[in-house]
C-alpha cells in the first residue's frame, strides 16, 4: 500500500498516511480542521542487489529468426576491423621517412 503525504493549508502540518489506492484522500486535518490538500513525493524504491545485466531479460529468438546477427556474448570481444593496405603502406611510408 502507498504512503501518501498531506499538508494542512491553514496550520502546515504534515500528515503522512498509508492508505489503499481505492482509499478516498483525507480532506480536513485532525489539529485544527483546515484543509487538506496530497502532496508528490517521491517514490520509496530500494534497489538491491548487484545490478542488471544484459543478458537478465534477452530476447529468446535465434539469429535466423531475425536475419541479423546478435551481439556477441557477455564477456566475448569484437574484433577490430583490420587496417586497409592503403593505410598500412601511407603509415610505413611515414615511419621511414622518419
Amino acid at each position: 500500500m502507498p504512503l501518501y503525504e498531506y499538508q494542512c493549508v491553514r496550520c502546515r502540518v504534515r500528515i503522512e498516511k498509508i492508505q489503499k489506492f481505492s482509499d478516498p484522500p483525507l480532506t480536513a486535518c485532525q489539529k485544527c480542521g483546515g484543509k487538506l490538500e496530497r502532496l508528490l513525493s517521491s517514490p520509496a524504491i530500494q534497489f538491491k542487489g548487484g545490478g542488471w545485466y544484459v543478458t537478465d531479460y534477452a530476447r529468446k529468438s535465434s539469429p535466423s529468426e531475425t536475419g541479423k546477427s546478435e551481439s556477441p556474448a557477455v564477456g566475448e570481444e569484437k574484433k577490430a576491423p583490420e587496417p586497409s593496405k592503403a593505410t598500412v603502406s601511407k603509415d610505413s611510408k611515414r615511419a621511414a621517412h622518419k
